[in-house]
């Protein structure tokens, strides 16, 4: 039987039941408290904070996470799609998508957002009632998602991702194949990761812009950047798909072991990054809209940067060995709780500072413990609700 062959039967296989991948598992939980920090500090940002107190170097934390964690969170959803939809009829996993992935969007679109959102409302109206709020979100607009939209459009790859297997299983191969030479040189892994999101998001950049949403209701997407989470998407789904445990994620291959090279490798586009920034805002002086010569480097470093900070965490991750539970493998059951449920609690919290003359540092930090510590605990109440655990 030839290679090809052999990932596609091993794609089709009902996989044997084994333990968690407690790497993966601490990784997704690491990313969900990646993105309880982004909201907890973008109010205190030099450039463009909403907050009185500001502090430039949370313009460099808002930078780095806004550049990776979603594309990062797509990559990670990615991994166990082809084998689940092999095993599981269309009908049943539809269902089950529908179950984990619908209806929480549906539920928060209409409680978890409008909840948010009346806290900066507020700001502008301090008499406006919470129900004329909502009625007029809901029918009239603007209805934001705010970071709920990654939900939907998950849904959305994932049900491409179930048409597409049933085109072919085959599909996914030959990214599959070089996530078998990235056991032994993730550097291969990384040029077709680099190669394939390059393509995929510098020219809808340089079409769309950087600013640019698609919005209908509660379902808005950054235009530029849905070929770019669908690409990392299709490249975890592939990497995923056959022989896991021998290619680039491998605990025991090269990633792992290089992961201070990986970290050089993420800090050079990183700083390129703020080179160009530099030069668009003290040199080009922020044209409005931004010269394409100026969005295709500034793109490419962007792209350089996610792949690279990519695997510099997947190595670290990789490379924790010790079975001994931590607090991410504590958080891991209510991540995805957490990450439904934060935004209203961060920006209630930040409304309650606002009056406050305290530096940004300090209520940065107090928003940040205080929503990680009540989207816990809130999310591990709700899990108790008969049947809930079946959907966070």
């Amino acid at each position: 039987m030839s290679h090809s062959a052999t990932i596609g039967a091993e794609a089709h296989a009902a996989p044997r039941s084994k333990a968690r991948n407690l790497s993966l598992d601490r990784a997704r939980t690491f990313l969900t408290l990646v993105v309880l920090l982004h909201h907890a500090v973008i109010p205190y940002t030099y450039f463009g904070h909403t907050d009185p107190a500001s502090w430039a170097g949370f313009d460099i934390v808002v930078l780095a996470t806004d550049s990776f964690f979603m594309a990062m969170f797509f990559f990670l959803s990615g991994l166990f799609t082809w084998p689940g939809i092999a095993r599981k009829a269309p009908s049943v996993f539809l269902s089950n998508r529908l179950l984990r992935l619908g209806l929480p969007f549906a539920i928060a679109a209409f409680t978890v957002i409008p909840l948010a959102y009346y806290a900066i409302a507020l700001r502008h109206d301090p008499g406006l009632s919470f129900t004329a709020f909502w009625w007029k979100t809901i029918t009239v607009g603007p209805w934001p998602s705010g970071p709920i939209w990654f939900v939907w459009v998950l849904l959305a790859f994932d049900l491409t991702a179930s048409l597409l297997y049933r085109v072919s299983a085959h599909l996914v191969d030959p990214v599959n194949r070089v996530s078998l030479r990235g056991f032994e040189q993730p550097v291969v892994f990384w040029l077709l990761l680099v190669v394939i999101t390059t393509i995929a998001y510098v020219p809808a950049l340089l079409y769309f812009g950087g600013s640019t949403w698609f919005e209908f209701g509660p379902f808005s997407v950054q235009a530029s950047r849905i070929p770019l989470y669908f690409a990392y998407f299709f490249i975890g789904v592939s990497v995923g798909a056959a022989n896991f445990d021998r290619g680039i994620l491998s605990a025991d291959g090269q990633l792992p072991k290089q992961r201070w090279l990986w970290v050089l490798a993420t800090l050079i586009p990183y700083c390129l990054m703020w080179v160009m920034i530099y030069i668009k805002r003290e040199i080009l002086g922020n044209p409005d809209p931004q010269p394409h010569w100026y969005q295709a480097i500034y793109g490419t470093f962007f792209v350089l940067f996610s792949g690279s900070i990519l695997l510099a965490i997947l190595a670290f991750f990789l490379d924790q060995k010790s079975p001994r539970p931590n607090l991410l493998d504590r958080m891991q059951a209510d991540a995805y709780g957490i990450f439904l449920v934060h935004y209203p609690i961060a920006l209630w919290i930040q409304y309650g500072l606002f009056d406050y003359s305290w530096p940004a540092i300090v209520k940065a930090t107090i928003g940040f413990v205080l929503t990680v510590i009540s989207s816990w605990g809130l999310t591990a109440a709700l899990r108790k609700i008969p049947g809930a655990s079946h959907v966070l």
